[in-house]
């Protein structure tokens, strides 16, 4: 498994990270949960990332209970803050990330978590409240780094601007051959000021794997059949997405690899991507997906990506 810097840290991390999204603790019971978290330590994945909205606790707390039996420095995990707990749990605010992030520890079973991500901005909260929060965590041992994502450009070099405040050093946007909006603004910066993307949906929902063809019902057991799980899938499931989605066939068979591996191989060729998070609920999907890292993708087929779905990705 090839390994990337997170951004200023020193953290290194499995380019192919294993998401909690939508499957562990929610769509995916304990024992798949615990078959795919094996499958991505064979497989070299060290990165685990979740939040302590997904589920309401239940992913953190079914990681907590599975990771216990690994040692701690074999692996780093990620969870965020900010979507609501309760009726009066949620936002950035001084007392919720100190809420929170004790409750994340508590769900662990961890005394520090290794990075600690802002899941939204909140404008209803003080940018230098929400700082100075983080800063205190840091200091106080219970995370070792800060990330965000999906913030505003400008809430973000506000916030890299702030004097005597943790620096965030990692980024989760949203970015895929079919949603490449981070390239115009967010990863610039980001490179300018030594933060790496953790990027979430590099299948976009699956829908780049070509499991889903237009005509036909969605395969038993995809996301798109299961009701916890299809709920933002279908925004990709159009016939122009999914037709031009059919033209990367040929092009992953040409170089060798499946369509997963042809979509996370397109995400990792940027050198600002640390790592792409996989979800999964098999764990042949992760040793599928984990076959990515390190493959790089020729001129000739990353130029046969771009023209496939030229019509249709989002820039």
């Amino acid at each position: 498994m090839i390994t990337r810097r997170l951004g200023d840290s020193d953290l290194q991390v499995s380019s192919i990270a294993l998401g909690s999204w939508l499957t562990y603790g929610g769509g995916i019971g304990r024992e798949r949960t615990e078959a795919c978290t094996r499958a991505a330590f064979e497989a070299g994945i060290t990165l685990f990332d979740t939040a302590n909205v997904y589920g309401r606790g239940a992913a953190e707390r079914a990681w907590g209970e599975i990771l216990a039996d690994y040692p701690r420095d074999s692996f780093a995990i990620a969870t965020k803050v900010y979507f609501p707990m309760s009726a009066r749990d949620r936002g950035l605010s001084r007392e919720q990330i100190h809420k929170q992030i004790d409750g994340s520890l508590q769900r662990l079973g961890m005394d520090h978590i290794d990075l600690y991500q802002c899941h939204r901005y909140d404008a209803d909260t003080p940018l230098e409240e929400t700082m100075q929060a983080l800063t205190e965590v840091v200091e106080a041992g219970k995370a070792r780094w800060i990330g965000f994502s999906e913030w505003p450009i400008e809430r973000i070099q506000e916030a890299l601007a702030m004097p005597g405040v943790a620096k965030f050093v990692s980024s989760q946007p949203q970015y895929s051959a079919l949603w490449r909006a981070p390239e115009s603004e967010l990863i610039p910066l980001c490179e300018r000021n030594g933060i790496s993307q953790i990027v979430w949906s590099p299948l976009a929902q699956g829908v780049l794997t070509g499991k889903y063809r237009r005509g036909e019902a969605p395969p038993p057991g995809s996301r798109a059949q299961s009701r916890d799980m299809s709920r933002f899938i279908g925004q990709w499931l159009n016939p122009a997405t999914l037709d031009a989605v059919d033209r990367l066939h040929p092009i992953a068979e040409e170089a060798g690899l499946t369509m997963s591996q042809l979509a996370l191989a397109w995400v990792l060729r940027q050198d600002n991507v640390a790592a792409a998070i996989i979800g999964a609920s098999r764990p042949e999907q992760v040793h599928e997906n984990a076959a990515a890292a390190g493959v790089e993708l020729s001129d000739d087929t990353l130029r046969a990506i771009d023209e496939a779905l030229l019509l249709v990705a989002v820039t």
